[in-house]
């Protein structure tokens, strides 16, 4: 077999297309003779690889050097999950999700009560033909949490849509398309890796995917999403103060009327106990709590996406409008009062001249 394949020469051969993960995987068996039918092989033969198991590599043609980096590296795309996090309503009724979608519910490794993770089968005709184990990669997950956010696991850009349909059947305080807040991630899988886990430029390495890493992942995702969607509610705020501020720096005066200086206090009230109460930013995962390997994951993923910081910043900015919305209470307030004193020197004053027609009436008829 080395013999025969030192001299295999594939760019002057029959051309090979790899086009899909089974003829990638004929062309790797063909060349080195091995199987790869699951991540574990893919790893452990990269490994063998580098440390020069394989002497026919170095008798290959550059030709057939390039389709081996090319075919290693699609069949690494088998242990690839793309993630698609979404912020789309301000909340989701779970329990009618739940019982929309009771065939595909996992079965929860928590109490916690505030997301649900759905399961859909995805298997692809490239996968079972090379009888590639069953794994994350073989399924789409959607994890959707009761705030608004839903985490897609596997699922492909033209099928986004239709998952999120679902979801809105459900939902209320359904966002417009331009204040929906989307992120896209991805979860490498390699049973072979030395340590838990790996992180990278938007990307993070597992050793192994399962449900509840899925879980960690899609809190922190959903999370990192809704506390942008209420920064930008909190920047509109404060935006519009600056705007108040600068008018009020050129005429010395302001036109806000109460009823939309309540609306603003009701509207930053709510901004900061949804990120508090609803999102849970600071609620301790019950998973990472029970395990350092996920405990791991989710700290990694908050301090990759400066979730304590970002609300340190909305929190800062918060403050900011609160300040502002103080000053124009009490101006409001003094305005109150300064109509309220002219209503009463301006009853004072036709007191006054009522007082004073009286006398002169009364002066008067005693002249006459």
């Amino acid at each position: 077999m080395a013999a025969e394949s030192s001299h295999l020469n594939v760019g002057t051969g029959p051309s090979i297309e790899l086009n899909s993960i089974k003829s990638k995987h004929d062309f790797i068996k063909l060349v080195f003779d091995v199987s790869l039918n699951s991540t574990s092989d893919i790893d452990l033969f990269l490994t063998e690889l580098k440390a020069g198991k394989y002497p026919i590599w170095s008798n290959l043609d550059s030709d057939t050097q390039t389709k081996v980096h090319e075919a290693m590296s699609g069949l690494l795309e088998l242990g690839k999950i793309s993630v698609k996090a979404i912020f789309l309503c301000t909340s989701v009724d779970l329990k009618g999700l739940q019982f929309e979608l009771s065939s595909h519910v996992v079965r929860p490794t928590s109490r916690s009560t505030n997301h649900i993770a759905l399961r859909f089968c995805n298997y692809n005709s490239d996968y079972t033909e090379i009888s590639v184990e069953e794994s994350p990669s073989s399924h789409s997950y959607m994890v959707v949490f009761q705030y608004g956010s839903a985490v897609l696991f596997n699922v492909e850009d033209h099928e986004v849509e239709s998952y999120l349909a679902i979801i809105r059947r459900h939902s209320s305080g359904a966002l417009k398309v331009h204040e929906m807040r989307k992120d896209d991630y991805v979860v490498k899988e390699k049973p072979l890796l030395s340590e838990e886990m790996q992180g990278g430029p938007d990307y993070i390495v597992l050793k192994h995917v399962d449900i509840d890493s899925i879980r960690i992942i899609s809190s922190v995702l959903g999370q990192s999403i809704a506390l942008d969607y209420h920064v930008s509610q909190v920047d509109g705020m404060v935006e519009e103060f600056t705007d108040i501020n600068r008018v009020m720096e050129k005429t010395g005066t302001f036109t806000m009327d109460r009823k939309k200086l309540f609306q603003l206090v009701g509207k930053a009230n709510s901004n900061l106990a949804d990120v508090i109460l609803k999102v849970g930013l600071f609620d301790r995962s019950e998973i990472a709590w029970r395990e350092a390997k996920y405990a791991q994951i989710y700290e990694y993923l908050r301090e990759e996406y400066e979730v304590t910081q970002r609300f340190g910043n909305l929190d800062y900015k918060l403050k900011f409008v609160e300040h502002n919305i103080h000053f124009l209470q009490e101006a409001l307030q003094n305005r109150k009062s300064d109509l309220l004193e002219w209503c009463i020197i301006v009853l004072l004053s036709i007191e006054n001249v009522i007082g004073i027609y009286e006398i002169i009436r009364e002066t008067s008829i005693v002249a006459l």
